[in-house]
């Protein structure tokens, strides 16, 4: 993805406490499975050019482009392909990142009127095609960030909804699994994207938490997406939304698993995947996977005919003695491809399979 320099807020935070895990085996009664999955928003190349509009009619363009590529990379198409890698693992759990919102609004008044017709649901739509394989999952928790609403030379108002979200397997019941104390929250410190039509737009980001209990044993899930377009002070966002993670939904006792698009590579060279591991978080890839695990990034058109995948920074991190038995990547074949030909998303998914610590 092409990066841009951005100027930003940063705030000095020490990441937090130390933790534990241990290798495969362990009692089945108390297995939890869990995903994290950026289905991306499908506009990475459209998005960026936005704040380089040079006039009102330019940025109308810019904005239309926007709205025609969320149609061009077919989210209902790709939600079939990220429904199908869900039902080959049937993940208790799911962390979704890049779940995006579209809205329009006609006649186009910019930010005046919030848009409310929805155009594209990413959460429902997937929803709809778990359905559709006959699987039932539910939406436990969602936070709302990067939210932008704009005039396009469509005619109409093009609002850009991000989403943190977890699902759960609504018959996760039948396997013991209780959940509750569902969370969410936004970071303090994010990106300022600066723009030739406004202020600097704050590129707000957050995080979701669920408790689970199995067999009277508990833990509590995390999902987040930390800030990877901010150069040069990526590094700095990334370990202080890191350290929120950490001094917020992470303050617990419980055994901790946290998901998602981390933005730094698990190679030696991403600085806040290296903070974590030194603060005696475990890398179920480093554990139970096999090969590189490459979870990042194809084209931004998603139309490569090979994987583009180079860097693995979509991950599951534990804290607290949970026995990691599995962990596989999806959605990095080329076969697992759409009919048109659209990767499910520019990123690899990655499951889990856990032992909840007695």
């Amino acid at each position: 993805m092409k990066r841009l320099p951005i100027t930003c807020l940063l705030l000095s935070i020490a990441i937090g406490p130390s933790t534990l895990a241990q290798g495969p085996a362990g009692d089945d009664g108390r297995v939890v499975r869990v995903m994290t999955r950026n289905v991306y928003h499908g506009v990475d190349a459209e998005i960026f050019a936005v704040p380089a509009a040079t006039s009102f009619t330019d940025l109308l363009v810019k904005v239309a482009a926007v709205y025609q590529g969320y149609h061009t990379r077919n989210f209902p198409e790709r939600a079939a392909a990220l429904a199908a890698e869900i039902d080959a693992e049937r993940p208790d759990l799911i962390g979704l990142q890049e779940a995006i919102l579209v809205r329009t609004q006609s006649p186009a008044d910019g930010q005046t009127t919030p848009a409310t017709v929805i155009d594209l649901d990413y959460v429902q739509l997937l929803l709809d095609a778990l359905t559709a394989r006959g699987l039932r999952y539910e939406l436990v928790v969602q936070s709302i960030n990067f939210d932008i609403e704009l005039p396009s030379a469509l005619g109409f108002d093009v609002r850009h909804t991000v989403r943190d979200v977890i699902l759960a397997r609504s018959n996760a019941d039948l396997s013991g699994l209780r959940l509750s104390n569902a969370q969410a929250g936004n970071f303090s410190t994010n990106c300022e994207m600066p723009t030739n039509f406004s202020p600097p737009i704050p590129i707000r980001r957050g995080w979701v938490a669920v408790d689970g209990k199995k067999q009277g044993k508990s833990f509590r899930f995390i999902s987040t997406h930390l800030d990877g377009d901010c150069l040069p002070f990526t590094s700095a966002i990334q370990q202080a939304q890191a350290a929120e993670v950490l001094a917020g939904p992470g303050s617990t006792q419980l055994p901790l698993i946290v998901a998602g698009d981390f933005n730094s590579p698990a190679d030696g060279t991403g600085i806040t995947y290296n903070a974590l591991i030194a603060a005696r978080f475990t890398d179920t890839w480093s554990v139970a996977g096999t090969g590189p695990g490459l979870s990042c990034c194809q084209a931004d058109d998603l139309m490569n005919p090979t994987s583009q995948l180079d860097e693995r920074i979509d991950l599951v991190l534990v804290r607290g003695r949970f026995k990691i038995r599995r962990a596989v990547i999806l959605g990095d074949d080329p076969a697992e491809r759409t009919a048109s030909g659209l990767w499910p998303s520019d990123h690899a998914g990655f499951v889990v399979t856990l032992v909840i610590p007695d």
